[in-house]
């Protein structure tokens, strides 16, 4: 039996936008900078929650997004969703509707994510009860991803102030999704997840890369979405690594080049010491 598929509109909007600034040399320019938009979610016709986005694939985030807070379990659960950007609204028509959805949306933890984050529900409550496969990851896959979103075209390099995530199998990027907070580019590829042939896509070969920190909320993301190997360009807080040890997750930080620091999970992490050797030489012949 096949799996239902909702209806997406495609509701994209400019990405970036020129401004006038006034440099440090009293002299006039204009530049490029993000726009960053609300967009707020209404669930059978239940507000539910307003979303900070840069509206790359506002679709995508609001199905993401519904996934990784636990508020449906499977794709097909969903009729449709459409974005009007004139209002600033995304509508969520489900098949037979959210049961208790009151209940489950009435606690609220206000996350460290860029453009504040939010989780309904225990933040940990489920923890415990995600096993995830077992996976290893390759030294050389690992240089591969950081060399990829080092080539990636983005919004980044021509306007700054945006997250980029991207979902790796090995050193080959599957999706790249750039926003104003890294939570909802990682809800934007849950989505893009679910919205692939056949059922949900597994996350067990996956890695997930984010610019970001690792906090607690994209450990727990990562982990909901079955990726059990993580990699960020940046460090990760106590509470993500204390959620990355109890899960068993790989959790690689600091990731630039060729240098890195595995935080948990380094059986997941195959070394490869020629590599290693070959850094070392390199860095002997520029001294």
């Amino acid at each position: 039996m096949s799996t239902l598929r909702p209806r997406l509109t495609q509701a994209r909007a400019a990405l970036t936008r020129e401004v006038p600034v006034l440099n440090e040399l009293g002299k006039h320019d204009t530049v490029c900078i993000p726009v960053e938009r609300a967009l707020t979610v209404y669930v059978d016709k239940r507000e539910l929650v307003t979303l900070m986005t840069l509206g790359a694939y506002p679709e995508l985030l609001v199905l993401g997004f519904l996934r990784n807070q636990r508020l449906v379990t499977c794709v097909d659960e969903v009729e449709s969703i459409t974005v009007d950007w004139e209002v600033g609204a995304a509508a969520v028509k489900t098949r037979q509707g959210i049961s208790d959805i009151e209940a489950r949306t009435a606690k609220r933890v206000v996350t460290t994510g860029c453009g504040q984050g939010s989780v309904f529900g225990d933040l940990m409550a489920e923890v415990d009860s995600i096993k995830l496969p077992p996976a290893t990851l390759l030294q050389s896959d690992l240089y591969g991803i950081v060399n990829a979103i080092r080539l990636q075209d983005s919004t980044y390099k021509s306007s700054g102030s945006v997250h980029g995530c991207a979902l790796f199998c090995g050193a080959e990027m599957l999706v790249f999704v750039e926003d104003v907070g890294r939570h909802n580019a990682l809800d934007t590829i849950a989505g893009w997840m679910w919205m692939q042939d056949g059922p949900a896509m597994p996350g067990a070969d996956k890695v997930f890369y984010t610019t970001g920190r690792l906090t607690s909320e994209m450990v727990i993301k990562s982990a909901q979405m079955g990726v059990p190997i993580v990699v960020s360009r940046s460090g990760i807080t106590q509470m993500g690594l204390d959620v990355a040890q109890r899960l068993g997750l790989c959790a690689i930080g600091r990731a630039t080049n060729r240098r890195f620091l595995c935080f948990s999970g380094v059986h997941r992490l195959q070394l490869q010491p020629e590599l290693s050797n070959t850094r070392s030489t390199a860095v002997a012949e520029m001294a």
